[in-house]
């Protein structure tokens, strides 16, 4: 084999390494997308989760600190 026969294959192995590395990359990228989409709507969830739990508390009223321990303590 000739040096530039040895140094087309060293390039086209270089080549399909590069195109793999450019696929993961995408890939991850999607992956990465989908999981903040995920994220932004359980943080949106949990803001308005929070807010109804405050009307409730709102709503129920009485001393805002803990409950006294039931009469057999």
């Amino acid at each position: 084999m000739t040096e530039i026969e040895r140094l087309n294959t060293r390039i086209d192995a270089l080549e399909m390494r590069l195109a793999h590395q450019d696929q993961t990359a995408d890939d991850l990228n999607e992956a990465i997308t989908a999981q903040w989409k995920v994220i932004d709507d359980l943080t949106r969830q949990v803001a308005r989760l929070e807010a109804q739990l405050q009307e409730v508390r709102d709503s129920a009223g009485g001393a805002d600190g803990p409950e006294p321990p039931p009469p057999h303590y």
